[in-house]
């Protein structure tokens, strides 16, 4: 039988996991256990103690923050409107990536098993939105799935990137002008 985490515990565990996730949002931000625990004002120990090290740590701040996201792109999948619902996804989601592209830079080569399961499904959701779309006939069906997607996927996250919320407008409607079947 497991014993009930001490209220401190829990407080720590959100306390660090609020730093990280504040963190995630700063462009160029070092995510370290110890900037972590500073900024969180713990010590590394109790961080460690609280998750295991920093992968886990990063796991939950970056699937906290994708959760919404992930919700979002469900919602929009039920569509009856696949290419508008495609559309207003990918801004939101150029938006999130540009508020915290750092998530992506600071997960490279970490274990994030549930950031992986999250990203598995926002990859399926959009799937389910690209696949709308070609039945109503609004993209094109000669690209395979999987290519469109991570076409999308790598262009969207370019043009998040940039920081300029201008080019994202113009970013969609040349891809999904671009997505369009040949009359």
């Amino acid at each position: 039988m497991s014993t009930p985490s001490r209220a401190d515990a829990v407080r720590n565990r959100q306390l660090a996991l609020d730093a990280a996730t504040a963190l995630l949002a700063e462009p160029d931000a070092t995510l370290t256990v110890e900037v972590i625990a500073k900024r969180a004002g713990l010590g590394s120990g109790t961080i460690v103690r609280a998750f295991g090290g920093k992968d886990a740590l990063l796991d939950a701040a970056v699937a906290g923050l994708l959760r919404p996201v992930v919700a979002r792109a469900h919602e929009l999948s039920g569509s009856d409107r696949p290419e508008q619902a495609l559309r207003t996804f990918l801004a939101e989601l150029m938006a999130f990536q540009g508020a915290h592209h750092a998530a992506g830079d600071n997960l490279r080569g970490l274990s994030a098993p549930e950031t992986t399961a999250l990203r598995g499904e926002l990859v399926t959701a959009v799937e389910k939105m690209l696949t709308a779309a070609q039945r109503h006939g609004r993209v094109r069906d000669d690209v395979p799935l999987g290519v469109l997607t991570a076409v999308i996927g790598e262009s969207a996250y370019a043009v998040a990137r940039s920081g300029s919320p201008e080019h994202i407008d113009a970013f969609l409607t040349v891809l999904l002008d671009g997505l369009r079947p040949s009359t």
